[in-house]
């Protein structure tokens, strides 16, 4: 669950006033099909504004960095180590930090794609019965792990992860980011 902070309380009163003038507006109207559709424009409108200020206070409030990243190939078991530092650099405490890596295969980051890396080969059977039981290679993988949580201002923390590393990836590009809730 995302820690509010004073912001997000200021924001949150401000939806509330907007909220409580449309449903003054709504008891005003003598039509009670514009009673219920004010009425419901408005309950939406401050749903909406609701749930679009708390990612907008975090994004603004909420500062986190990636220091230190490494990252280790253990060939034996087939998986990667990555480790490093995320630091609080708001002025706000922070629920959850995520640590996302994408992985790239070959040249599909540098732009030196070659016919192999794109071309699946299939059989007449396979246009009519979708590929079943094809092993399938993906050319990009995404994880995400929560890294640190409840992280003061000011406040560093190590982190150390791994997964599972496809063994077909050749000259891999990786690309990492951190960012808070």
């Amino acid at each position: 669950m995302t820690l509010f902070n004073y912001w997000h309380y200021i924001v949150f009163g401000v939806i509330f006033l907007i909220f409580l003038g449309g449903v003054y507006s709504a008891f005003r109207q003598q039509s009670t099909k514009l009673r219920y559709g004010t009425l419901f424009s408005t309950i939406l409108i401050s749903v909406f504004l609701a749930a679009f200020s708390i990612l907008v206070v975090d994004k603004y409030t909420k500062k986190v960095t990636l220091y230190k990243m490494e990252n280790k190939r253990i060939l034996s078991i087939e998986k990667i180590i990555y480790t490093g530092i995320v630091k609080n650099e708001g002025k706000h405490e922070i629920g959850k930090v995520t640590f996302e890596i994408k992985l790239v295969n070959q040249g599909h980051a540098t732009g030196n794609v070659k016919g192999g890396s794109f071309y699946k080969a299939s059989g007449f059977l396979d246009f009519f019965t979708g590929g079943y039981n094809l092993n399938l290679k993906p050319q990009s993988v995404t994880k995400e792990f929560v890294v640190a949580k409840n992280l003061k201002p000011g406040e560093a923390k190590a982190f150390r992860v791994y997964f599972d590393y496809p063994p077909y990836f050749r000259s891999t590009s990786q690309f990492a980011k951190v960012y808070a809730h």
